[in-house]
């Protein structure tokens, strides 16, 4: 079957995004980002591997629970069901060429519209795989992770993987089979689960522990299936704590990290961490950092963030510089990320209704990220910061607290020594000085 169609173009009078410096006042141009820039031994777009989420950018429409649609973009015109899909596709590819981005990541109804039928589904999904394979031979952009949407339809109601009907969880897997086998065409690189409705509402009808086990079957099941079948990516968990459920088994980091190695996943799965998940989870995104590098799972990371006033998931782009520099300086710590990159999952505001909105704000982010991997950059290298860290921990390098940390000394030792040495001395934590030392280095 060909595929081929003619060209149009969506973004007229944009050209291809350069790096121009931050004395440029082009605002089509990066003033951070420049790709090939080395840092710590890696270029810039090694360290990030940007990739556009495919859902926000050409598929959410500006809607809210209060109003309808706001942006009225030309490539979700057609009615037909496949031309539409490619003319979105088109779109979504020209917009990545013209930014540099060179990844992408979708949910599988994000590409095509689907139907219930699940024949129906696949036909359409096989169609779209293959134009957005001669897609990525066109471009060189390449599938960062794709995933099956599990929450939208109002069969997932109750969940998919979670819910009660064993008929629904087998909908599910269909589905997730589908979403599987384009990812491997198009040589994904990860492959993302995210609970959206994997948890509960209330406890009087729910039985929690069965349910998360049939989620850690879930998981094996499609895992298997997928290394089968030629994938040698890694499974990412992005974890949530509510919204739409009340509570999500995939609550946060530790929470994820504890399920994972409960139920012997995590040699295969790592996590993909969201900033507005974060904040809803009451943690900060640095805390949610270090807790999965700690772990060793820190595999990618979603770049958005909350409304400080509002309690849910705005998924606006980013720009608040601080928190990205002390979230840069956990993940340089722990040695980048892990399989994954840096999604721009997050949307333009339901007022900003131009096409090339969507540039301004990922070139805003981008420029965030490589500002702020710079400056973290130079804390490490220049800056007291580490030498602080360490000095702070140093009574536990040599003496007790170093046998104490080997595992050499009882409980009574510890009372020994404390009864022996007094009272001990106030050591202040710098809280203020380091504070100071990031917005000097900013």
């Amino acid at each position: 079957m060909n595929y081929i169609k003619e060209q149009k173009e969506f973004f007229k009078g944009i050209g291809k995004i350069h790096y121009e410096g931050t004395e440029s006042d082009n605002p089509f141009a990066f003033r951070w980002y420049n790709p090939d820039c080395i840092v710590r031994g890696k270029s810039m777009a090694e360290h990030f591997k940007f990739a556009c989420a495919y859902w926000h950018s050409f598929n959410a429409n500006g809607s809210d629970p209060f109003g309808g649609s706001t942006h009225i973009f030309s490539w979700d015109q057609k009615s037909d069901v496949i031309e539409r899909a490619k003319d979105k596709m088109d779109a979504a590819f020209e917009f990545m060429s013209k930014l540099q981005i060179p990844y992408y990541c979708f949910h599988d109804v994000d590409l095509v519209d689907y139907t219930d039928n699940i024949v129906d589904n696949e036909k359409r999904l096989q169609i779209i795989t293959s134009y957005a394979q001669q897609k990525q031979k066109e471009t060189g952009i390449k599938l960062l992770w794709g995933t099956a949407n599990l929450f939208s339809h109002k069969r997932y109601m109750n969940g998919a993987a979670t819910n009660p009907d064993f008929h629904v969880l087998a909908h599910g897997a269909a589905q997730v089979k589908a979403a599987l086998d384009a990812t491997i065409t198009l040589n994904g690189q990860n492959y993302v689960f995210w609970g959206g409705r994997e948890g509960y509402t209330s406890l009087l009808n729910t039985n929690m522990k069965r349910e998360q086990e049939h989620l850690a079957k879930f998981l094996h099941l499609s895992k298997d299936y997928a290394r089968k079948n030629g994938f040698n990516g890694t499974f990412f968990i992005e974890p949530k704590p509510c919204e739409p459920t009340k509570h999500q088994y995939d609550y946060d980091a530790a929470t994820v990290i504890g399920f994972l190695r409960q139920y012997g996943l995590a040699d295969d799965f790592k996590l993909n961490l969201e900033v507005n998940h974060a904040t809803l989870a009451g943690h900060t995104f640095q805390h949610e950092l270090q807790v999965a590098a700690d772990a060793g799972l820190l595999g990618s990371i979603d770049a958005n963030r909350g409304d400080e006033q509002n309690g849910w998931d705005t998924d606006q782009f980013p720009y608040n510089i601080n928190e990205l520099t002390e979230s840069m300086l956990i993940i340089l710590n722990a040695g980048g990320l892990q399989g994954g990159g840096v999604n721009f999952d997050a949307k333009i505001r339901r007022n900003s209704t131009d096409t090339e909105d969507l540039f301004f704000a990922h070139i805003g982010g981008m420029d965030l990220f490589a500002r702020a991997l710079i400056t973290a950059d130079k804390i490490l290298e220049e800056s007291s910061y580490l030498h602080f860290r360490r000095e702070r921990y140093k009574s536990f390098d040599t003496g007790k607290g170093a046998e104490f940390e080997k595992g050499n000394l009882s409980l009574e030792d510890l009372y020994h020594f404390a009864t022996e040495n007094g009272e001990p001395e106030v050591r202040s934590g710098k809280q203020e000085f380091l504070e100071n030392l990031i917005n000097r280095y900013i």
